[in-house]
């Protein structure tokens, strides 16, 4: 009896001890085993580990891609417009015993103030060195990745690895935007001046051509009216002549028929005129015929 007693709080440390020294090493993490502060090893396979109780510590770390927002900060581009600009950015923990040795005891919160330090001096450095217009517009590539790569040097020293810089937003500051709006709007109003400008010049341009054409085209249908007339003349003459040739006394009544015809109808059917006119002389004969005189 006293021997048991004796042999079960041995049993009970044995089991504390082994327990204390048997750890799972989580396949999202890294883990250090530290004596005395000192690294020893390092476990970055998934499964079990060992460690010697209440010598060894156990310190993890996640192996996973992490996120940061980097605090808001302004910047002066080259053109000396104030822009805000809001940024995050993905890194990982690479050498964690190189991590370890950086940050100390302080683990992720030190390592993403420091990272924070050396995005927003990147950011300034970048972005100070083009125009407001380069950040703002919707091609901004470029911008980032010279970001993340003027980053990546300074944060392996820390043991991390930048993955990508992104800028979320860049607005002008609060106080900026009344005066931002209004010149942006005077610049879109002169834009539209010289827009309408242009307009009128090149509508008075169409309308000259325009008038030019009208101008050719009724000449040109002027003087083939003219030629076809003076054509459709000389064949009537022709056949006048050539009718007057064979029957004069014909043609003779077949115009005097034409002048009737022409000068008694409609509101012109009443004449003035001598009864002795030559002008009836068809109508006064019998026969239809000028009798020569």
């Amino acid at each position: 009896m006293r021997k048991s007693a004796f042999i079960l709080p041995i049993l009970v440390i044995a089991i504390a001890g082994i327990m204390s020294s048997v750890f799972i090493v989580d396949e999202r993490e890294k883990v250090l085993i530290l004596q005395f502060g000192r690294v020893v090893s390092v476990k970055d396979e998934p499964g079990l580990g060992f460690k010697i109780p209440l010598i060894q510590e156990v310190v993890r770390y996640d192996d996973r891609i992490l996120s940061r927002d980097v605090p808001q900060l302004e910047i002066t581009p080259l053109d000396d417009r104030r822009l805000v600009v809001d940024a995050f950015a993905r890194y990982r923990i690479a050498d964690v015993v190189q991590f370890r040795q950086a940050v100390g005891t302080g683990g992720i919160a030190t390592a993403e103030s420091r990272l924070d330090s050396i995005l927003r001096a990147q950011t300034r450095e970048i972005l100070g060195s083009v125009s407001s217009s380069d950040i703002l517009s919707t091609d901004r590539a470029t911008l980032m990745l010279r970001i993340r790569n003027g980053a990546i040097s300074e944060a392996r020293g820390l043991g991390l690895t930048i993955i990508d810089v992104r800028l979320k937003a860049t607005d002008l500051p609060q106080e900026n935007l009344a005066a931002t709006f209004d010149r942006m709007r005077a610049e879109r109003e002169r834009e539209a001046t010289d827009e309408r400008a242009r307009g009128n010049e090149a509508a008075q341009r169409v309308r000259a051509q325009a008038d030019r054409t009208v101008v050719e085209l009724v000449s040109e249908a002027q003087k083939n009216a003219e030629i076809a007339r003076g054509e459709a003349d000389a064949q009537r003459n022709a056949i006048f002549a050539e009718v007057y040739s064979k029957d004069q006394e014909f043609f003779e009544f077949y115009r005097s028929l034409k002048a009737y015809s022409r000068a008694l109808k409609g509101s012109n059917s009443s004449m003035i005129i001598s009864p002795d006119s030559e002008f009836f002389n068809y109508l006064k004969s019998p026969n239809g015929r000028v009798d020569s005189q």
